[in-house]
């Protein structure tokens, strides 16, 4: 079975589950890093085309739909429908303006140059090829534009990384795993987030799919990585 192919099976497996699971795992610290990269995004005080790649249940999109300037159109994107569908039910009791469609994130349906902004948040580990969705990413969008990539990442913290690979391989399995039945998935996620290229490897993945200026920040002892990228004007 391909890569996306599995992905895709994996996140429709585990929909229902994805959200608690994720926000009680985390210890809804995925909260604080995605208002800190929602501030990146709606950072103009005029209408703007947002797209949200691996959109998942929609938490980003819904964040982002509530902060950018009224008249902006958000759309999310996703390979999972299970994960999509609830996100819809989330955006309608939300309230907010924003609609997901099903894409694959290496072959996104738009044209050059139509997004101000474009956000990632936790799902460029699950791309089968990195390079090619970066390329994606910077070809929609607009000259100018804004790219913000949340990631989760291994902490260069030498006693910070050892008990985070024990929680992260160790209880993250065994807990994720009894509440969704499906422990495979939640095995799959922290090795995911392990196999990832590390920051310096990442930068450079940005600067080869034509970003000008990429910026990092790492967030929670780099527990969680921020990359902003930029596309020139020329």
């Amino acid at each position: 079975m391909a890569k996306k192919e599995g992905i895709r099976k994996l996140f429709d497996n585990i929909a229902s589950d994805y959200d608690r699971l994720n926000h009680i795992l985390s210890l809804n610290i995925d909260k604080v890093w995605r208002r800190k990269a929602v501030r990146q995004i709606a950072d103009e005080s005029y209408a703007m085309k947002v797209l949200d790649v691996a959109c998942g249940t929609g938490d980003f999109t819904i964040e982002i739909a509530r902060k950018v300037a009224s008249g902006s159109e958000v759309t999310g994107v996703d390979i999972s429908e299970g994960m999509m569908a609830v996100g819809r039910d989330k955006i309608r009791k939300a309230g907010v303006s924003a609609q997901l469609c099903a894409a694959d994130c290496e072959a996104l349906p738009y044209e050059d140059n139509s997004f101000d902004r474009i956000s990632a948040g936790f799902g460029v580990r699950n791309f089968e090829h990195i390079d090619i969705g970066l390329g994606e990413m910077f070809r929609v969008l607009k000259k100018d534009g804004k790219l913000v990539i949340l990631e989760l990442s291994v902490p260069s913290n030498p006693v910070i990384r050892w008990c985070y690979k024990l929680y992260f391989l160790k209880i993250l399995p065994a807990v994720g795993g009894l509440v969704s039945g499906d422990r495979g998935a939640y095995e799959y996620l922290p090795a995911s987030v392990l196999r990832f290229p590390p920051p310096e490897q990442f930068i450079q993945m940005m600067r080869t799919a034509g970003f000008a200026t990429v910026e990092h920040t790492p967030l929670t002892f780099g527990i969680c990585r921020m990359y902003v990228g930029k596309k020139s004007s020329l």
